[in-house]
């Protein structure tokens, strides 16, 4: 909640007091808020004591059981937003004005989607040999240990990009219920893929819906599954769930390219709301911004109802 009411403040500042001339710095704090963020889950990713270990063990039940759900739910989500939001889904709503403009406009995002990708990859890359490296620096650990209140700069930041975007709030009335379609895709794509991961990874299909899951909020189910199934399951809905989150910054770009803007919610889940915000900024429009945020708070309250209704099947 804290974070929804820290972005609730950037929104009122974006939509009142911030003026318009500072909205290329508000663009660069956000772009330096996300590489700090990414430069930390690389150093947790690494910096766990079993990481490399833990890598050997179940490193390849992660990377399934987090490719699978993702791809599911991907098309999950394309095929209802397709038939059931024709409206926002085949257009990108208020981009196109002219030939010229449309031309401009696209090379523009190109290159800040190329700008997002270069800073996530280098921010996760240096956090990952931090965290391996052993060495401890003051400095780097403040922010890495601080996260959170990174998260919190990095929401403020994107609160003022949503409110600085008019009439967004009022244009989302005309979806109604249709707004709960995104999550139920993805909720329902990433239990199928839990399910057709389970057999492979040699887990009951009530464990393997539960460690998919987590959609993407790794350090809550991780701690849920350590306790219900044990440290291994625990480290692969870790595992998983991270990279997920890491995958998403990666997949967006291109679903925004070859499928359509809702879609591009799917890979990121729980997270849309919050750490991957700012790439469907950079690679979507208003509207689906807003309907990330709406997504990201149902899949985070969705994430330990589910995990505790599969636990009673296990």
């Amino acid at each position: 909640m804290e974070i929804l009411a820290v972005m609730a403040a950037g929104v009122l500042v974006g939509a009142t007091v911030f003026p318009a001339r500072l909205k290329g710095l508000n663009e660069k704090l956000t772009l330096a808020a996300t590489g700090l963020l990414i430069f930390s889950m690389g150093v947790l990713l690494a910096g766990r004591d079993s990481f490399l270990e833990e890598l050997g063990q179940v490193g390849w039940a992660s990377i399934l059981f987090c490719l699978v759900p993702v791809a599911f739910s991907t098309i999950a989500v394309y095929a209802l937003t397709n038939l059931f939001m024709s409206d926002i889904a085949r257009r990108p709503a208020g981009r196109h004005v002219s030939a010229a403009q449309d031309d401009a406009e696209g090379g523009a995002d190109a290159r800040g989607e190329t700008v997002m990708i270069g800073v996530a990859v280098g921010a996760l890359s240096l956090g990952a040999a931090y965290g391996l490296s052993g060495v401890s620096l003051a400095p780097v650990d403040l922010v890495a240990d601080h996260s959170e209140a990174v998260l919190y700069a990095l929401m403020f930041f994107v609160g003022i990009s949503v409110g600085g975007s008019r009439g967004l709030l009022g244009k989302l009335r005309q979806y109604h219920v249709r707004v709960l379609i995104i999550p139920a895709g993805i909720v329902a794509g990433s239990v199928l893929g839990g399910l057709v991961c389970a057999p492979l990874a040699g887990m009951s299909l009530p464990t393997g819906a539960a460690v998919a899951s987590g959609l993407g909020w790794y350090s809550l189910a991780g701690v849920m599954m350590t306790d219900i199934a044990g440290a291994q399951v625990g480290s692969i809905t870790f595992l998983a769930n991270l990279l997920r989150e890491l995958v998403s910054f990666f997949s967006i770009p291109w679903i925004a390219k070859h499928l359509n803007y809702p879609t591009c919610i799917a890979p990121a889940g729980a997270t849309s709301e919050d750490t991957t915000l700012p790439m469907l900024i950079r690679c979507t429009n208003g509207e689906t911004v807003v309907l990330s945020v709406l997504n990201g708070v149902i899949c985070s309250a969705l994430v330990p109802v589910l995990i505790e209704a599969f636990h009673q099947f296990m």
